[in-house]
């Protein structure tokens, strides 16, 4: 259903399906975060988190016949072998890894299959965000700091976070401190974890409830 005073679904359908095609809202949404961040509305504290949707029945057939569709994907953005599909518990899904920044606006998202774990997409959506400059400089693509439950405690993702100088509000998974309980002073030291900081990851929350 189109506003009224708005051309017919149809027509609004293939604006909008150009416009996606030939990258005019990914520009879009680029120069609108260019001037937000010029304008120190983005809080470069950044909360990752993931969040499932379930696909329609008529995408059943998009692996094995896209070639069919009237619009086959592509675009300036290049389409995933599986077409971001997958079967998990909930049927056929698709589950988008988003970037949150602390005012619960996105900066970067990443779409995978529905059964992909999401410590795996920790590093894709990070290295995702690209925020340019209004003027002369290259755009930022590091936050201060990012926040994230424990489905994302790995030595990967945490050696990451170190290689860049990004601080990390991740708990640990209980049966990581077990282990080094084990071994005692070979253990090492437990990586730092804030509790009150913590807190703020609700910001991912809300911002996939707004886009929801």
């Amino acid at each position: 259903m189109c506003p009224s005073g708005t051309a017919p679904w149809g027509r609004s359908y293939d604006l909008f399906r150009r416009w996606q095609r030939d990258g005019t809202w990914a520009r879009i949404v680029t120069h609108l975060q260019a001037q937000a961040d010029a304008k120190g509305l983005i809080a470069w504290q950044v909360n990752v988190d993931s969040t499932v949707c379930r696909a329609h029945q008529h995408a059943a057939g998009a692996a094995t016949m896209g070639e069919l569709q009237k619009a086959p994907p592509g675009g300036v953005a290049v389409e995933p072998v599986d077409h971001g599909l997958g079967r998990s518990r909930g049927g056929l899904t698709t589950k988008i890894h988003l970037a949150v920044e602390q005012g619960q606006e996105p900066l970067s998202f990443v779409i995978r299959a529905g059964q992909r774990g999401d410590s795996p997409q920790f590093e894709p959506v990070l290295e995702a965000i690209r925020v340019p400059r209004l003027g002369p400089g290259r755009p930022r693509t590091r936050p201060d700091r990012v926040r994230a439950d424990k489905a994302y405690d790995s030595r990967k993702n945490r050696a990451f976070l170190r290689r860049h100088s990004i601080k990390a509000t991740i708990p640990v998974l209980a049966d990581r401190i077990r282990n080094r309980e084990k071994l005692g002073s070979r253990g090492g030291r437990p990586p730092m974890f804030d509790t009150t900081d913590y807190r703020e990851r609700h910001a991912v929350e809300c911002g996939i409830n707004r886009l929801h």
